[in-house]
């Protein structure tokens, strides 16, 4: 594999003049990015000790970083012992002036920019380097003159500065003035003005263009919360197409596990009479959920049946659909928000089997017993997956209803504060919510700017919030409480009308589907009979997923129910792109929304290393596909990563 490295370790001779006048070293490397990922580390760090040593110096210690331009990663990284007097980094331009930006300490690089190919990081700091192999930084304090000044002057200021801002453009402040005070308060300024004169070599690459698209690339990636994606949103296929009623399947397979948690018992058997909204299958657990009968008609068999995203077969209930819509004598409304209890509302919810609609699945009356003070609950009106619709039409169709349901989430948790968040994406939705919760106390609409994954619940919190979620931890101990729409909605009709989950909203698209539309679907209904209503598959050399394209789950044999969680099924042109070695170019790491650093968990996934992805909190990971769409090589890093989940269970069973 090519190694596109941009720097290598200075000679001894190199960095005699940097060592003289400084002593307690602390040594900073970048593991070197743009080539193989070795399990090894990088030798620089090692091999400029060595040089520091026979120069006698005093070394109060050192570190090796990915990717040390990713600012927020490397401070959280960076401890830099009392008593140091300087820190010397061994990396590209843009790791130096990273650190010499974030430390009181003088920075001196310790590299020099080479074998520049075109490559660079996506770091996320507001620095940049043309890796001109001309550096100046060690001279500058860190501060690049050909970066941050205008007029990419070497020597010194040009006098036309004003109220510290530069003549050419008074957006930005003068790159010599910020050098000046860095350096006098280092007490270093001596060393520049004893420098030769300098001219910059013209006859260097200029790498204005790719500078542009990494400056292009970094906008707002920090808005709201680190990392996420921009994937081609694909909504303009059904995002203005109504609601319609599916036509009544003739049969429904429902399975008894739709939800976290335990799978429910079931409550009929084959030839037992079911009505509407009857139920069929009883919470097993604490974390588990009722099933109810979403037609009217006869069981035909309680067996096994393939599910839509299990990967496997799990007991269901067949019935045959009579067609009639018999309604179970056990819907009745249970009143109204304001005559009930909130552990009556925590009931209702309970016995109507709700849980997370958004794809997660998680029983809600679980979420409604936080047993912590809770100052907000936050709706996610996101619906940050591309080609999905669902959400947007029922925020569109049944507003009173999902404002309805919040209000009563806010009742059982005691939350003075219910806040609605929709996308920039959605300004039809924005402003009917806008208006309709206007005079409504304590309810309000965020518009967040659009970016996946902005519906998870810790992104979510941190956008509207401020607030991070510890690791390990859940929204309630920050606070809040997350739901979505559609939860909301099916929480106002058991509440209104007594029916229990037994329909969803189901968005069917994509390029591959010849009719894409918003149905409302009842539950166990096939996914087959959803594409072929809407005209079978355009082509041959198809994806399908139920879900969205970044977290949904792909299905081979169509022969599958919708179920609660299931928002969308769409159907796009297969990938045949193979994977390659990581060439830790380092963006998993950027976009990762929890912080993580993916690409370990692929190396150590080959290995087995199921040790060294639990102390790399392989956990926290939401499995949001971040990484595995930015992927240079496209590596399968989800299925990596769920493996690995699933072998430390295992691991810390024994």
């Amino acid at each position: 594999m090519q190694n596109y490295t941009k720097y290598k370790l200075k000679s001894a001779e190199e960095l005699a003049p940097f060592l003289a006048g400084t002593d307690k070293i602390f040594v900073l490397a970048c593991n070197k990015c743009f080539k193989e990922f070795e399990s090894v580390d990088e030798p620089d760090c090692e091999e400029f000790l060595k040089i520091a040593a026979e120069q006698g110096k005093t070394i109060t210690g050192s570190a090796k970083v990915d990717f040390l331009c990713n600012k927020t990663q490397t401070l959280k990284k960076l401890d830099i012992p009392e008593g140091t007097e300087s820190v010397f980094v061994v990396s590209c331009g843009l790791g130096v002036q990273t650190i010499a930006d974030s430390v009181k300490v003088p920075v001196y690089a310790a590299a020099n920019s080479i074998n520049y190919r075109g490559h660079h990081g996506m770091a996320l700091t507001k620095k940049v380097c043309d890796a001109c192999a001309q550096c100046y930084l060690n001279v500058t304090g860190g501060i690049c003159p050909v970066i941050d000044c205008s007029k990419g002057l070497l020597n010194g200021q040009c006098g036309g500065a004003k109220d510290g801002k530069c003549e050419v453009d008074p957006n930005r402040d003068c790159a010599w003035e910020k050098i000046e005070q860095r350096l006098k308060k280092q007490g270093r300024l001596r060393e520049f003005l004893d420098q030769p004169v300098q001219t910059r070599d013209y006859s260097k690459v200029n790498y204005k263009t790719i500078n542009e698209f990494v400056t292009a690339a970094r906008e707002a990636r920090l808005d709201g919360y680190y990392g996420g994606v921009h994937p081609s949103e694909r909504k303009e296929l059904s995002e203005h197409l109504p609601l319609v009623r599916f036509p009544e399947p003739d049969v429904v397979v429902i399975p008894l596990s739709m939800h976290s948690g335990a799978p429910a018992n079931p409550t009929v058997k084959a030839g037992d009479a079911v009505k509407v909204g009857q139920k069929i299958g009883e919470a097993a657990a604490f974390i588990s959920g009722n099933v109810h009968s979403s037609v009217s008609g006869t069981v035909i068999a309680v067996e096994p049946r393939l599910h839509p995203t299990k990967g496997g077969s799990v007991l269901s209930v067949v019935i045959k659909n009579d067609k009639k819509n018999e309604i179970a004598e056990t819907v009745k409304p249970y009143g109204d928000i304001d005559t009930l209890t909130p552990e009556q509302i925590v009931d209702v919810v309970k016995e109507s089997g709700i849980v997370g609609m958004g794809g997660a699945g998680f029983p809600t009356s679980v979420k409604l017993v936080p047993n912590k003070p809770i100052d907000a609950v936050l709706l996610n009106g996101c619906e940050c997956e591309p080609m999905l619709t669902a959400d947007h039409r029922v925020l569109l169709e049944y507003a009173d209803d999902v404002i309805y349901g919040l209000r009563a989430m806010m009742k059982t948790v005691n939350a003075p504060k219910g806040i609605i968040v929709i996308e920039d994406n959605k300004p039809d939705a924005v402003e009917l919510m806008k208006a309709k919760v206007e005079g409504i106390e304590g309810v309000e609409v965020v518009v967040a700017r659009t970016k996946y994954p902005q519906g998870a619940e810790k992104m979510l919190i941190k956008r509207v919030m401020g607030r991070q979620v510890p690791s390990g931890g859940l929204p309630a101990d920050v606070g809040a409480v997350v739901g979505n729409v559609s939860t909301a909605k099916a929480i106002a009709d058991a509440i209104k009308t007594g029916m229990p989950l037994v329909e969803r909203v189901v968005t069917v698209t994509g390029e591959r589907i010849a009719r894409p539309g918003n149905y409302i679907v009842k539950i166990g209904t096939s996914v087959k009979e959803l594409i072929d209503y809407c005209g079978g598959l355009t082509g041959d050399d198809v994806t399908i997923k139920t879900g969205g394209p970044m977290m949904g789950v792909e299905v081979t044999d169509t022969d599958v129910p919708v179920i609660k969680a299931t928002n969308g099924v769409i159907a796009y042109d297969k990938d045949h792109t193979e994977a390659v070695s990581c060439i830790k170019c380092g963006r998993c790491v950027d976009v990762c929304p929890m912080e993580l650093e993916p690409l370990y968990f692929a190396k150590f996934h080959d290995e087995g290393n199921w040790q060294g992805m639990a102390d790399m909190n392989v956990r926290d990971c939401l499995e949001c596909r971040c990484c595995e769409y930015i992927c240079s090589s496209k590596i399968p890093l989800v299925a990596k990563i769920k493996a690995g989940k699933s072998a430390i269970m295992e691991m810390n069973k024994k």
